[in-house]
Parts: structure tokens; sequence; C-alpha cells
């Protein structure tokens, strides 16, 4: 067995892969439920209000905050499927589709890393 010596960064690797994976089945779940596009607004800015909370909150824990940063919430919001969505969108569904989800977003960010109480 090759110890965590030795090659120190594998934890976090394992930790962004596990976070990662539950992140993306959660987004799956969500698009399940609610049809396309809207279900990619949906996770794209509940993402950007987790982690928002999370980089607010979460300090520098070395495993639990890339765990639900860059894993969790990177496998949970999806940035291809807005790109794609958006192509596939015409006129003025496209803009507003964009709109909400670039504002949306922003400010969910924003919105989570004010929520320290």
């Amino acid at each position: 067995m090759i110890s965590s010596r030795v090659l120190p960064g594998w934890p976090v690797i394992g930790a962004v892969a596990a976070g990662g994976a539950l992140g993306a089945g959660t987004r799956y779940g969500v698009t399940l439920a609610w049809t396309a596009p809207w279900a990619t607004v949906a996770v794209n800015v509940a993402g950007c209000l987790l982690i928002g909370v999370f980089l607010a909150r979460l300090g520098e824990r070395p495993l639990l905050r890339p765990f639900l940063t860059t894993g969790f919430c990177g496998g949970f919001t999806t940035y291809s499927t807005f790109a794609v969505q958006t192509l596939e969108l015409s006129g003025r569904s496209a803009v507003l589709y964009v709109v909400a989800t670039v504002a949306g977003a922003v400010g969910a960010a924003w919105l989570g890393g004010r929520l320290r109480a």
C-alpha cells in the first residue's frame, strides 16, 4: 500500500472525485424531475449559492472544502450543458436563458458568500 506521504495529493483527489460523483448524480436527479433548459438554470444557480456558502463558511478544511466545492459543486453545476442549450434555443428564449443563468448564478454566489450567520 502506498502511503499518503508518498503521494500527498491522493486524499484530496479522492475527496474531489467522491464529491463530483455525488454532485453529478444529484444533477441527474434534478434533470429527471424538471425539464430542460430550466433544470440547468436551477442546478447552476443552486450550485453557485452553495459554493458561495461553502467558501464563506468552511475556511481551510483540507478535505471537506475540496469535496464540497470542486467536487460536489463542480459535478452538480454544468457550463457545457448551459452552452449547448443556449445554442439550441432561439431569439428571446435564448436571451432569457442566458440572462437568467448568468445573473442568477452570480447573484446566488454573492448571496451565498454573505450567509455567514
